[in-house]
């Protein structure tokens, strides 16, 4: 299937897997490039020689195109793109809009640039900057998100700007697919069902944890960092929802020191990184500092294991998903609903033909 998207970054269907910290490692991402998606790697939870070494190792696995995921706003976010361009890496995704500089100097380096945005306005400032494609998450989203769902935003940005749009917020099958073909994207982008296959690295356990989950499970809570973040209802949010600012603090100290021995980062930047991330929003010292270290919250699950002292960024997809494909399987049943989807609607059919559903086309619950 042939669309702007395919055509900009050179893959072979419109789907892109996102970049989520902890999660979208060499493996992953190799496996979805494989798939003819667009994979993009997280670098965010990576030191920069991670970053070098993770790029090598999906460059070993596949010859097929794959991008970084940036904090525009990071400390050694050029040192970050140093790499990138020094490792030939073409395609740039962006979880903050980059700034019209940054842009400029990627575009001139022969790099894709693709920023996430959650509103309109952000959508059309990004690209009157010159950002080549946009991905618009609604919603439904996972990890930080918005309000508007989906369904409504994706049109607005679509009607606005003149660019590649891809969907993010609540697809996980086809039929999510050709629907926000319909809307005028031209792909989707994907993160917790990337997350629920057999080539994510994040443990079995925490897997069981999603696939258990229902719609009801998936919660947005402003707990962890003041700012609202859609996750899994855990033991941790609960705690968090209930602390007092002292404990609060104090929890907030322990994984901020905790992620600033893994990421080398000092004290100064951490807070600097952590102010960053306000928005322009009124947040407590120990909101600050978690928000610098949401990182670590998040290790603490998709590494370790510990649901119960970590967070678990989820779409509320995460509800109607009940099986780990490989990323092959997921993809080839995506693409394969799709087409008999598009097939049925050309032949004056209302829905696909019986067994279209591919791997992770379970019913709600």
């Amino acid at each position: 299937m042939e669309t702007a998207l395919t055509r900009l970054v050179g893959v072979r269907h419109p789907i892109v897997q996102t970049g989520m910290g902890w999660v979208a490692g060499p493996r992953l991402v190799s496996a979805a490039a494989n798939a003819g998606a667009l994979g993009i790697l997280a670098s965010a939870t990576m030191t920069l020689d991670q970053l070098r070494e993770a790029v090598r190792e999906v460059r070993s696995r596949t010859g097929a195109p794959f991008g970084v995921n940036l904090r525009a706003d990071a400390g050694d976010a050029a040192d970050r793109v140093r790499i990138m361009l020094e490792e030939g890496v073409r395609v740039a995704s962006f979880a903050l809009a980059p700034s019209r500089e940054l842009i400029t100097a990627l575009k001139e380096a022969g790099v894709v640039v693709v920023p996430s945005v959650g509103a309109r306005r952000h959508a059309e400032k990004v690209a009157a900057w010159g950002a080549d494609a946009v991905i618009v998450q609604g919603g439904e989203g996972g990890g930080h998100t918005g309000e508007v769902a989906t369904s409504v935003l994706l049109p607005q940005v679509v009607d606005a700007v003149r660019i590649p749009v891809v969907a993010a917020g609540g697809f996980f099958d086809g039929r999510g697919l050709v629907a926000a073909l319909a809307y005028g994207a031209a792909g989707v982008a994907m993160g917790t069902r990337f997350l629920l296959t057999s080539d994510s690295t994040v443990p079995n356990a925490v897997k069981a944890r999603y696939l258990a989950a229902t719609v009801r499970d998936v919660t947005v809570t402003r707990a962890v960092d003041g700012l609202p973040h859609r996750m899994l209802r855990t033991e941790l949010v609960e705690v968090l929802e209930r602390s007092g600012r002292v404990r609060a603090f104090a929890r907030a100290l322990r994984e901020a020191a905790g992620f600033r021995r893994l990421s080398g980062l000092g004290w100064r930047q951490l807070v600097r990184d952590g102010l960053a991330l306000r928005h322009g929003k009124e947040l407590s010292w120990s909101q600050v500092l978690l928000a610098a270290n949401t990182p670590m919250l998040l290790r603490s699950a998709m590494v370790e294991g510990r649901t119960d002292l970590g967070v678990m960024a989820a779409g509320q997809v995460a509800g109607v998903i009940d099986d780990l494909p490989s990323c092959a399987e997921l993809v080839d049943g995506m693409m394969a609903q799709a087409g008999e989807i598009i097939g049925a609607l050309r032949t004056g059919g209302a829905s696909a033909p019986a067994g279209a559903e591919p791997p992770g086309a379970a019913p709600p619950r």
